[in-house]
């Protein structure tokens, strides 16, 4: 039986991440073995290879793959999770040693993908360095004593280390901002 056959009848003939059923094919992780391969769709294929544009809104079935019983998608997963900033996803992922391992080895395509920070805003979408954003929630500002108002708008905002936070200036007041209460502005 070929890796292909091998990899649809454990899929059962579906992409082993997302779940579509059109333009699968085998993706090899490591040694070309059924145990380090991957049966994907197109799409998933190609942001795989291309992780600086990966759509968030597409990998939102990750939550749920990354519990399957395969350890070539719990590995895939967890890259996946780490390039797209969601730190607390990867923290509840227990890997066993050799799983990880093989996640360790998945280069994806982009060099910055281990240590790049990504921030989010309330809706998913990626922040940058110098966006608008809109406050979504009101705010007390500890040590400043105002509350920032829902609807507030923040300019030119600075990334920080951590991928939950932000900052900006608020009534000429430059705080940390928490991004899951930012709303990205056009």
């Amino acid at each position: 039986m070929s890796i292909n056959d091998v990899l649809a009848q454990r899929s059962n003939h579906q992409c082993e991440l997302c779940g579509a059923t059109e333009n699968l094919a085998v993706l090899n992780l490591g040694d070309n073995s059924a145990e380090q391969s991957l049966y994907l769709c197109e799409t998933c294929r190609t942001q795989i290879s291309n992780p600086d544009a990966l759509d968030a809104s597409h990998w939102r079935c990750l939550s749920d793959v990354m519990w399957s019983e395969t350890p070539a998608v719990q590995a895939m997963s967890y890259r996946l999770l780490q390039a797209l900033g969601e730190i607390d996803l990867v923290d509840m992922m227990y890997l066993e040693d050799s799983t990880k391992a093989l996640a360790d080895s998945i280069v994806l395509a982009s060099a910055s993908t281990e240590t790049a920070v990504v921030q989010r805003d309330s809706n998913g979408t990626i922040l940058s360095q110098g966006d608008t954003v809109t406050l979504i929630k009101d705010l007390e500002v500890k040590g400043a004593n105002f509350t920032a108002k829902r609807g507030t708008i923040v300019k030119n905002i600075h990334l920080t280390d951590d991928p939950r936070y932000i900052e900006g200036k608020i009534n000429g007041t430059h705080i940390v901002l928490v991004a899951e209460y930012m709303k990205k502005s056009n």
